[in-house]
Parts: structure tokens; sequence; C-alpha cells
């Protein structure tokens, strides 16, 4: 076969070397252009959750969905490749045979050196092909994966974002894609490659010796054996090692995010050896994980080693004896060298594959979670939310059979303020954090005007409502942008000034140096915590929602700061349904309503004038602040 191939080439190609050649290079730029063109959408459109498999190499297959051919392409030029190694070795035995040995060769020494080159400069083009189309599949597909799971995260519900530690996503995102990028450009394409290049040569062996091609395989039983059991063990491994590599990720992340209180309280000590435990467990694993591998090698290089030996050993006896002639015989050695070495480069892949398959299944395990149903429920009121909210014997359970909430109920009608007070972990911010539907309740019923809250999209109702959180979150941006973060259209200049002067910080910004274009660094690290809150505030006002959610929104700010904003928020609070959390009695004092909670039940509401006659927990709260306050005043009178 391969003797028919090399004349061929030196008939009929040859003679037209350079012609051929650019023929050949233009024909190939052209085909694997025509694919490289194709499918240059993102494909992120594709539903991950629907289209994967609990079956790895099924999902990861489908994971190439829209670069099949591309890939299936690269591999197919890496068996050009192949074939073009094996015809080089076929025609060095030929010109050995007849040229060196005997002088019985009808062809001109340059056309054998054309065909060299020829097939040289094939294996070159094909080779190149190959990884360029392999590079393109991985890094599209990994792209589209990393698009796919930051907005599959974004989609996820509060349950699970409050269940999972965030280094422990990061990883995955990170760590674990990368993985599987790398599985998708070296570890698949090179287990292709290297079977290519074991079924050509040992083709190509057979044409030369079918005793010898046969006893040059003897070891592959053996290295493919011994491949799959590490293959099994480095899966463990590697999977400890992600895990407490998530562990680490999520100890340095929560150590960058609270520095701040590390440093207040002076814990750097205890902090760093927190990190070194951490770090050392992970270098245990990792250890564990290099010793599988580092017992690979030795046990693959020997077999390998006495596989070639016995080959050179057996096939040098037939060239002696004259069963093959010399020329097969330095073909041999070049053959079963891209038989044996590629094979112990499989092994390789295999144990190395391991990694790219649990990375898969920890990615799975994300994308497999259910989305939150950001549009289910279709009502949306034509003449837009009025407010009025009623609670009917709610019920709610993070957890089952530990319920959180017990029988909550009450009206608030449309516009008006209602309180909520109680202790830390009475169920205050639980509460209202089923308006948004951030969490489902468990019985009851919730009422926004007379229509059940779950007729209302979750979409619909965090655009109504507006929520200001009792730590707020300031993203790495400018004050401006953090202001106007969540109003879904242009805002003009005097639009964010005005609500900045509302929230009372509009006189603060300008004495930055850079106004409102001022960066405010990581969680707005740069500002102070009353600050960040009016920032906050003013980012609330802009939205203009029908509901409002103050989330203990005066806790950071000093009481000369407290009534300015309060007296912003009286003019935004009307005609709104307003829900007030808050520790301070002064705080709620003109609210309409007010729902005082001690251990997820409401034991006492109604007006502040009516409470504070009444014995119980608010009339004892009453009574502690107003204390407090007056001998404060009496201290600072005294100081005087």
């Amino acid at each position: 076969m391969f003797g028919s191939i090399y004349s061929i080439y030196t008939e009929q190609q040859i003679s037209a070397f350079p012609i051929r050649y650019n023929q050949t290079l233009s024909l190939s730029e052209n085909l694997f252009g025509a694919l490289l063109k194709r499918n240059t959408q993102t494909h992120s459109e594709l539903d991950l959750k629907h289209l994967l498999s609990e079956k790895r190499i099924k999902g990861l297959w489908r994971l190439m969905r829209g670069y099949h051919l591309e890939y299936t392409a690269a591999i197919t030029a890496q068996g050009f490749s192949a074939l073009a190694k094996a015809a080089t070795y076929m025609l060095l035995s030929f010109f050995v045979d007849n040229y060196l040995v005997t002088s019985i060769g009808t062809y001109p020494i340059w056309m054998i050196s054309i065909s060299f080159i020829l097939l040289a400069g094939l294996q070159g083009i094909f080779t190149y092909l190959s990884g360029r189309l392999a590079a393109k599949t991985s890094e599209n597909t990994v792209r589209r994966l990393r698009n796919y799971l930051f907005d599959h995260i974004q989609h996820l519900p509060f349950s699970y974002h409050s269940e999972t530690d965030t280094g422990e996503l990061i990883s995955r995102c990170t760590s674990d894609v990368d993985s599987l990028r790398r599985f998708f450009n070296d570890q698949a394409i090179g287990i292709g490659r290297i079977s290519l290049l074991f079924i050509v040569n040992f083709i190509a062996l057979i044409q030369l010796n079918t005793k010898l091609a046969l006893i040059s395989v003897i070891a592959v039983p053996f290295i493919l054996g011994i491949s799959i059991y590490f293959f099994r063990k480095v899966s463990k491994a590697y999977e400890a090692y992600q895990e407490q590599d998530a562990v680490l990720s999520t100890t340095l992340q929560e150590n960058l995010s609270g520095v701040r209180v590390v440093k207040a309280f002076a814990r750097q000590p205890y902090e760093i050896d927190k990190f070194e435990k951490n770090n050392w467990e992970k270098f245990l694993r990792g250890k564990k994980l290099l010793t599988i591998h580092s017992l690979y090698w030795p046990i693959s290089e020997v077999l390998c080693g006495l596989q070639m030996l016995v080959g050179f050993l057996v096939g040098a006896l037939m060239a002696i004896n004259g069963k093959i002639t010399v020329g097969d015989y330095l073909a041999y050695a070049g053959l079963v060298i891209w038989i044996i070495f590629p094979l112990r480069g499989l092994g390789r892949f295999i144990v190395q594959m391991s990694n790219g398959l649990v990375s898969y299944d920890r990615v799975y395990k994300i994308i497999n979670e259910n989305r939150e149903p950001i549009d289910e429920g279709k009502y949306k009121p034509a003449d837009g939310v009025k407010g009025e909210i009623i609670f009917d014997h709610v019920s709610f359970e993070y957890e089952k059979n530990d319920r959180v909430l017990h029988n909550i109920s009450f009206k608030a009608d449309a516009g008006k303020v209602i309180a909520l007070l109680g202790s830390t972990g009475s169920g205050k911010t639980t509460l209202v954090n089923l308006l948004p539907r951030f969490y489902e309740y468990t019985s009851g019923e919730i009422l926004l005007d007379g229509f059940d809250l779950r007729c209302y999209s979750r979409r619909f109702l965090r655009q109504e409502i507006g929520i200001v959180e009792q730590e707020p979150f300031l993203f790495s941006r400018s004050i401006k942008e953090n202001i106007t973060y969540g109003v879904n259209r242009e805002m003009t200049r005097e639009e964010i000034e005005q609500a900045a002067k509302k929230a009372a910080i509009h006189d603060v910004i300008l004495t930055f140096p850079d106004g409102y274009n001022t960066l405010v660094g990581e969680r707005g690290v740069t500002l102070s915590g009353g600050q960040k809150q009016r920032i906050a505030i003013a980012r609330t006002l802009l939205k203009d929602p029908c509901i409002l959610i103050l989330d203990d929104s005066t806790s950071s700010v000093d009481t000369e700061t407290e009534g300015q904003i309060r007296s912003a928020l009286e003019s935004l609070m009307k005609d709104r349904t307003t829900f007030i959390i808050a520790h301070r009695i002064q705080s709620i004092m003109t609210a309409d309503l007010i729902l005082v909670l001690e251990d997820g039940h409401v034991t006492q509401k109604g007006r502040h004038t009516d409470l504070v006659k009444k014995a119980g927990i608010y009339q004892q709260i009453y009574n502690m602040q107003t204390r407090v306050e007056t001998e404060l005043d009496e201290e600072l009178s005294n100081a005087g």
C-alpha cells in the first residue's frame, strides 16, 4: 500500500512539486479556513442544563455543540499528519534499499529529496491546522461555558447562594473551567492524535513484517491496564485536591472582604494560622496527587523501554538473517518509536483526563441546579401597583420542619408605613424578603392589591420594590454608576444630583476630587459607613419604586444625618407603601402600623401611641432607650 503511495508521489507528483505543493497548501487553507469561519455565533442561547448529561463523555461532546465539525477536522488533520509521518519512513526504507545498499534505484536523487520535503511539509501543515482547529474549539467552548455559568449563577435562587460558599463557586468557574479547556485543547485531541498514530504506524509495520508488528505491541495491554488503574486513583485524588482548593479560595475571599474587621480586632495572626492550615492541607492533597503521577511514569517508562529493546533486538536479528532488508529495519526503528512513545503519552493523557472529567462533574453540579423562575407569574396591573399588602396566616421555613415565621397576619394599606421591631433573629428581614419573592412562603397567603403574590413575576416585583439593605453593597465603580445602578434608562445629571440631595450625600460628593466620577473602591471601601448608606438610599430614591423596604437603613449614620435622611424619606414615602426595619423606636414612632416580632411570631401590633401604653416588649424597649438617651443628655450637659 505504502509502496503504491510512494510511486504516485514519485511518478506523478514530484516532477511538478512547486505547483502541486502550492495547490495543496491553498486547498488546505481554503478547506479549513471555511471551517474556521463556520459557526461564528457564540451559541450563548444554548441551554446547557438540558443539553449536558450525567454521562461525562457524552456531556463533554454535547458541550462542544456547534464546534463538532471543527473538532472532527482537527482529529482528521492529525490522521493525515500521521499518514505523512508513516509514508516518510516507508520512503526511507525504499531509499536505503535501492540507493544505499544497492544501486538499482530508477528515480533521480533530487526527486527522492523533494519527496522527503513534501512529506515533511504536509505533516507540518496538517499538524498546524489540527492545533489551530482544536484551540479554536476549546477556547470558544470554554468561553461559552464561562458566560453560561455566570448567567446561570445570577439566576440561581437565594437559597442556593445562602448555602454555597463564594470561594467554591469561584473555584468551579475558574480552576475547573480551565481544566476543561486543557481537556479539549490538549488531552482529548492528544488521545485522538495518538490513536491515529498507533493505527497508521501499526498498519505500516504490518506492511513491513507481520511478526515484527505483533511483537511491537506486546506491552500495549499492560500499559493501558496500568493507565486505567492510575486513572481511577488520580480521579479521587484530584477531586479531593479541588475541594480543598475551594476551601482555600473561600478563606482568602472572606479575609480580603473582611480586611477592615481583621485589622480592627488585630486578628492577623489568627487569620494567617487559619490560612496556613488550609494551605498545608492543600499541599498534602497536592503531594498525594503528584505522588500518584510520579508512580505512573517509571512503570510506563520501563514497560516502553523493554518493548522497544525487544523490538530492536528481534528486528536486528531478522535483518542479520536476511529476513528483512536494512531499509526495512531502519523504517521499523522509526515506526516503532512512533508507536511506543505515543502509546506512553496515551497513558499520560488517560491519567490526566481524570482531571477534566472531575472538573466536568463539579461544573455540571452547578449547571444542574434549577434556576429561579424569574418570569413565573404573568399578572401585571394595567394601572400599576398601588401597594396594598395583606399577610394572611403566613408561615415560612428555610428547612423542612424548622419554621422561622409563624402565622403572620396583618394588612398594610396602600401608601402606609409599616414598621418592624424585634431582636436580632426574630424574623424581620425574613418577612420583608418574602415581598420580592426572594423566598417563597410555606403556607398562608400574601396578597398585593388583591392578587396572590405568586401571580406577579419576580422580575416585575423587584422592579417595583426598592430595597436599602442594612449593610449596603457598592460596586467598584464611580459614585454616579452606583447611584444609577438598577435604573433601566438614561439618567440626567440633574436627576442624579436631586436623588443625592434627598439622601443628604450631594454636598459630601462634591468634596471629593472627582465628584460623582470618584471611584468608591471594592465594596465601597474608600467611603465611611454612613456615606455608603446614603449612596444606597440615593440609588433607591432614583429607582422611584412603588414599595419601599428600609432594612435598618439609618443604623450607620449619626443622629444629625439620620434626621436629614428621615426628612428626605418622608417625602419619598408619601403615597408609597413602606416597610421599615429598625432598632431605634425614634425611627418608627410615626409609622401607621408597628409589628413587634419575637421568635417569628407577631407578639404586638398597633401604633406607637397605643403600644407604648401596653405592657410588653415594645414598652420595655421604649423605656430602655428613653432612659439611655436621658442619661446621655445629662452627661453631655454636665460635661458642657
